[in-house]
């Protein structure tokens, strides 16, 4: 591994950068960052993520099987309903910081910013 220019950082490996990016991208659609923005908050079916986002319970069902797959959320049966919850706590971590500051930045309060020490970083 190389050593960076920045600051002494091993580069990561191209598996894990690989890995990375298709969160990221997996990430780059608004209604899939609503949802783990709105799972963040609580676990919900999909009833209540249609409702919240405003998607349809199709498409906010299409969005959580692909989240499903990446490991970024994951589901759990209660009685006859699916509940999902993130299954990442540094993808929320993520969302809630880059989500935050974005809005501080456009004067939007309803969305705190958190900072990196709330996160333990």
């Amino acid at each position: 591994m190389s050593t960076g220019s920045g600051g002494g950082f091993d580069d990561p490996p191209a598996e894990v950068l690989a890995e990375a990016a298709a969160a990221f991208g997996l990430l780059a659609s608004p209604a899939r960052l609503h949802i783990v923005w709105a799972l963040s908050q609580g676990e919900s079916d999909v009833t209540g993520l249609a409702e919240r986002v405003g998607g349809t319970l199709p498409s906010v069902s299409q969005h959580l099987t692909k989240l499903k797959l990446a490991g970024l959320v994951r589901s759990r049966r209660e009685g006859r309903r699916q509940v999902y919850l993130v299954d990442d706590p540094g993808v929320v971590s993520v969302v809630l910081l880059m989500v935050g500051q974005l809005a501080e930045k456009a004067g939007h309060p309803a969305a705190r910013p958190v900072r990196l020490r709330e996160l333990g970083a």
